[in-house]
């Protein structure tokens, strides 16, 4: 049945807001918190004041307000605040027992709140009660001995009773629990108050061990000071220097040691206090440091004091950038200039050691160039500047006995350690030296460096020994070989020296051959072996057939003395020209050519020059196909062709021009058997096509490549101006043969007509055959370029 009944309960329904639109007055929070400050609808009205007229009212007070307050803490025992009003309230009737009962019951609850603490002894010391007190103070110390409020108030109310005993009594017990700096600064202060220095010191004593900060020692040291002890201030810091030794020193206690110092007037102290911070403080931590020692020394030193404090100060940067990398070679480098300036022998003997142990950590030659010189400076400084020449060779070869030698080698080393021994008048360690260099890692620098040595030495056998000897080493330099053949020819033996530089140009493999040979040729210039000079000329071009060699040889035989010089001379430029026609490099040709223009110049006749400037080519511009890297078409490109005269691929344009001129001489002949006028007219005007012809480019172009504008001409225009005059002569002989015929009498009309149209026939005849010669010409000469092109495009 309740089953029943609880589903049959209704559920509320929830009543449908019709109209979901704002109000037209919105009202905000703000509004209402304004409209209830105005009103003060929170504010409560006073209690009413009682007047109290007997002895019965005051006790149903008292009774009234001890309940309201004793039901107050039933309530929440642990809220101190209100047993704080309580014994505030009890003490405000003066009944200080009952505060004291309030105030036990609360430390009954919580003893540990400093608040009580401070508010109970307060009313003991307000109403006088000391002992009270003391027991109160006594109490709280001993429960929450970490709290200084407590401690202070203590020691602030002995001092105050003038109980000084006690109060010291009191610091003793809290110095015992090494409380903060502040506390230890107090008792100090207290003590001086009543003149007791020296339980002041041993207070700092104690301090400076409980918190060992740089700052607690430099104050224990103005402590002295102050108070005249300057041995003990200057003890202090010393100490404190000791203390702290060079894993934990500060800067600070450095700069208040040397200010304390200077003030005593003790400036040779406070350099060497500076300089020895310097030496053991990083440089970013000592920046203070720096700036005071840079003054002191501006005010107290001189000239060399004031560089000293530069130079230890880039000597410090120095010292950081090597730690921080030991393998900046150019720091070290920096750092070794420096103290070579300034320090004395042992000194940079101790940097140079440091610098030489930071070995490059790979055995590629590349990570050792900047390290070799560390050693080289070294060795220098040792010879040089020291004078100790036992201590140079230690340390070359301790050098090269470092250097892996089986990977790379310095030559500078051994060549550096082998003068160092010839300037000792060592002449045989010297070539010990040499010798175990070439044995163990032979290159080009040491064997070189070894002839000069012996040069200057003036041992010459050892001179060729040696040049043998880098000969079987490297056959194939080229200036070893003119070398070896300079040094015979200085010492006379130019037989010696042929033999050498025939070796040298029978070798398979030459680095640079061309040099070779033009200095065999100068040497049997020199030597006015002409003969000589002409048979090398021939081999050297039974190998090549470079365009140099034959003008180099063209102007030798015109330097040679000989009444023949200039025939000779042209003979081998009119050979050089014949060899050079199948040349693909037209540009060597036509270096040629206009040589052979030069020398005809200044020593031909006007024959020579003429005969000369025929054979210049013609400059002419042309077109290519361009081909990409995967086949496709790359569009075409321009560039300058010559065309020489001599060359039988230009046969097909010089064939068309014959072809205009063997027609033009038909012409002639046919006009002059009809009418001599007619026939004059018409040979002129074939004469005047033969001479428009274009003919072979007479002007060389310069020699940078260039032509003048009036030289780049296309050959075809060329052939289709032969095609316009032939046209206009046929037809101006033709109109002239018909004004002729029309001045005759009737039968010489009838016989001009059938010469007329014999002579139409045969032009007719002979403008086919030529349309037909002239597309054999084109069809040649399409297929040559296509050659020209397709050998080209090899090429590329």
């Amino acid at each position: 049945m309740a089953s029943t009944a609880a589903g049959k309960q209704r559920i509320p329904k929830v009543a449908k807001v019709k109209n979901k639109a704002p109000a037209e007055v919105q009202i905000t929070a703000e509004q209402l918190l304004r409209e209830a400050k105005e009103r003060e609808l929170e504010l409560l009205p006073p209690p009413p004041k009682q007047k109290i007229t007997d002895k019965e009212e005051l006790n149903d007070y008292k009774l009234k307000k001890r309940k309201g307050f004793e039901d107050n803490i039933r309530k929440n025992r642990t809220v101190i605040s209100n047993w704080i009003k309580y014994a505030q309230w009890e003490e405000s009737l003066n009944e200080i027992q009952r505060a004291r009962s309030i105030y036990e019951r609360a430390l009954d609850v919580e003893h540990r709140n400093i608040t009580l603490w401070l508010k109970y002894a307060e009313v003991e010391m307000k109403n006088r009660q000391v002992n009270h007190a003391r027991n109160i103070w006594d109490r709280a110390i001993t429960i929450l001995p970490r709290v200084s409020q407590f401690w202070y108030k203590y020691t602030y109310m002995e001092e105050m009773l003038g109980n000084v005993a006690g109060c010291r009594q009191v610091f003793e017990r809290w110095m015992e629990w090494e409380p903060d700096e502040q506390a230890w600064h107090s008792y100090i202060n207290f003590e001086l108050r009543y003149k007791e220095v020296d339980k002041g010191r041993s207070i700092y004593e104690r301090f400076v061990m409980v918190h060992p900060e740089v700052k607690n020692w430099i104050k224990y040291a103005r402590f002295e000071e102050r108070h005249g002890y300057i041995a003990h201030g200057r003890k202090v810091y010393e100490r404190a220097v000791e203390f702290f030794g060079e894993e934990h020193v500060e800067e600070n206690l450095f700069v208040a040691f040397a200010k304390f110092e200077e003030t005593q007037k003790e400036f040779e102290r406070v350099r060497v206090i500076y300089k020895y911070a310097l030496e053991r403080i990083p440089k970013h931590q000592a920046q203070e440091l720096f700036k005071f020692y840079t003054m002191f020394e501006k005010k107290f030193g001189d000239r060399r004091g004031i560089e000293d404090v530069i130079v230890s100060k880039r000597r410090f940067q120095y010292e950081e950038e090597v730690k921080a990398n030991p393998h900046n070679y150019d720091a070290w480098f920096d750092y070794l200039r420096l103290v070579e300036n300034d320090a004395d022998a042992d000194t940079v003997r101790e940097v140079y050691e440091r610098a030489i142990a930071n070995v490059p950590p790979l055995q590629e030659k590349r990570h050792w160039k900047r390290y070799i010189y560390l050693w080289i400076n070294y060795a220098l400084y040792e010879e040089l500047e020291v004078k100790e020449p036992e201590r140079t060779r230690q340390v070359y070869q301790a050098c090269l006995d470092l250097v892996p030698h089986k990977k790379f080698t310095f030559a500078k080393m051994w060549l550096l350690f082998a003068q160092f021994e010839i300037r000792q008048k060592n002449l045989q360690a010297a070539r010990k030296i040499m010798g175990t260099a070439i044995g163990k890692c032979p290159k080009n620098k040491l064997l070189k460096g070894y002839i000069e040595l012996e040069l200057q030495l003036r041992e010459f056998d050892r001179c060729r020994k040696l040049y043998e000897k880098y000969l079987e080493f490297n056959p194939e330099n080229c200036t070893t070989w003119i070398k070896f053949a300079e040094l015979e020819t200085i010492l006379g033996d130019a037989e010696r020296a042929r033999a050498i530089f025939e070796l040298a140009i029978g070798q398979p493999r030459l680095d640079m051959p061309e040099v070779l040979w033009k200095s065999y040729i100068d040497f049997e210039i020199e030597q006015e072996e002409y003969g000589h000079t002409r048979n090398l000329y021939r081999r050297l071009l039974q190998r090549t057939q470079h365009v140099k060699v034959w003008i180099s040889y063209a102007k030798f035989e015109l330097s040679v003395d000989d009444g023949e010089r200039l025939q000779k001379s042209r003979q081998i430029y009119e050979e050089a020209n014949k060899s050079m026609r199948s040349c693909e490099e037209k540009e060597e040709r036509l270096m040629l050519l206009e040589s052979w223009r030069d020398f005809e110049r200044d020593f031909g006749s006007e024959a020579t020059v003429e005969k000369v400037r025929r054979l210049m080519p013609k400059k002419v511009k042309k077109r290519r196909k361009l081909t990409a890297e995967d086949g496709s078409d790359a569009g075409w490109e321009e560039y300058y062709d010559y065309i020489f005269p001599e060359d039988s691929a230009n046969l097909p344009n010089l064939k068309l021009m014959d072809m205009a001129r063997m027609w033009s001489k038909k012409l002639m002949n046919q006009a002059g058997g009809d009418a001599d006028g007619d026939g004059d007219a018409t040979a002129a005007d074939a004469g005047a096509a033969v001479e428009k012809a274009p003919a072979p480019e007479t002007e060389a172009p310069s020699a940078d490549g260039a032509a003048p504008p009036e030289s780049e001409e296309a050959t075809n225009g060329g052939q289709q101006e032969y095609d316009d005059r032939d046209d206009s002569g046929s037809s101006s002989s033709s109109s002239s043969s018909s004004g002729s015929s029309s001045s005759s009498s009737s039968e010489e009309e009838e016989e001009g007509g059938e010469k007329e149209a014999r002579r139409s026939s045969d032009q007719e005849k002979d403008a086919g055959r030529r349309e037909d010669q002239e597309k054999d010409a084109r069809r040649s000469s399409d297929q040559d370029k296509d050659a020209r092109r397709s050998s080209d495009q090899e090429k590329d």
